[in-house]
């Protein structure tokens, strides 16, 4: 059966990245772009795009009916800072919106979910240097907790119901193509832009918040393998813990500087700076490079590199 795509929540941070790859691998025909309202971007202009409330079950189904739908991408939710200003909201839209899927696969109307998982699945009681897979995980933030009690619905139902669907706990995600979403960690992308225009930046996170990391292309990588991998490698039907660099402010500082010597940075930590305290300092993946072959090509230099050259 030929796999078609909906991709729900394709106009944000990874979403956009991941549709304009999913177009490429797949064909433009064969993936559907929906969010919540219609951008004048790249995702709604070069494919196929729809308007779709993620909380709406029947306009999901409608559109897996109408385009024949194998696989769903999940990519809809309210990230960590945002969600602390908007709770309810948060928990309503990140919990409801996979229900709605998992129902779907669950009734036998698609194949397969992504659906994404977060760092912020850990809380101040898990063990900060290389987090492993299985551990103590006490969320502190609504983000958190609504990530948390998603894996656990994904295991449910893949253990209740056969439903296969897939998900990774994504790290700090660094990107120069889309502007941050409101997470903890959109210091760093945030960093290289003010670098290039202001020459200064004011970061609100202390300097030495070491913090798992990734540069967008390898997330994105790893989510096309996680889901082309045959079902029977992928042994985590929770969600797999996904590594790539870990670094502080300073230290990212320090990189930029190779690159623009007169940039400087000062340190003003706001709200934000509790929701990294209770993160992992840094991550162990190797379930997910043993169980699908995953392996990060990015490190700080060569991710530096990248985005200072494609943000000039």
């Amino acid at each position: 059966m030929k796999t078609k795509i909906l991709i729900i929540g394709a106009c944000g941070q990874i979403g956009t990245e991941l549709t304009h790859k999913l177009r490429e691998i797949y064909g433009v025909d064969n993936v559907v772009a929906s969010d919540i309202r219609k951008l004048n971007n790249d995702v709604v202009n070069d494919g196929i795009f729809e308007v779709v409330n993620a909380l709406d079950y029947n306009q999901i189904q409608h559109l897996v009916e109408q385009y024949q739908i194998t696989d769903i991408y999940l990519m809809a939710a309210l990230l960590s800072a945002t969600a602390e200003k908007n709770p309810a909201f948060a928990w309503d839209l990140n919990m409801n919106s996979l229900f709605h899927v998992l129902n779907l696969a669950k009734a036998g109307k698609i194949k397969k979910i992504f659906w994404p998982s977060s760092i912020a699945v850990f809380g101040p009681t898990t063990p900060r240097e290389n987090t492993p897979q299985y551990t103590i995980m006490e969320p502190t933030t609504v983000y958190g907790i609504s990530k948390q009690t998603g894996e656990r619905w994904c295991e449910y139902y893949s253990k209740q119901y056969g439903v296969d669907v897939r998900s990774i706990r994504y790290p700090g995600l660094i990107s120069w193509t889309s502007e941050p979403g409101g997470g903890t960690t959109d210091y760093a992308v945030d960093i290289f832009h003010k670098a290039l225009s202001d020459g200064t930046y004011e970061c609100f996170l202390s300097e030495n918040t070491a913090l798992p990391m990734m540069y967008m292309e390898d997330a994105i990588r790893a989510t096309v393998e996680i889901m082309q991998a045959d079902a029977d490698k992928i042994k985590i039907r929770s969600s797999y813990n996904l590594s790539g660099i870990s670094f502080t402010p300073k230290e990212i500082a320090e990189e930029i500087k190779k690159h623009i010597p007169e940039f400087t940075i000062t340190y003003k930590p706001d709200f934000r700076q509790k929701i990294a305290d209770s993160w992992p300092a840094s991550i162990d993946d190797s379930c997910a490079r043993e169980d699908w072959d995953w392996n990060h090509q990015f490190d700080i230099s060569s991710m530096t590199e990248e985005m200072l050259e494609n943000l000039k």
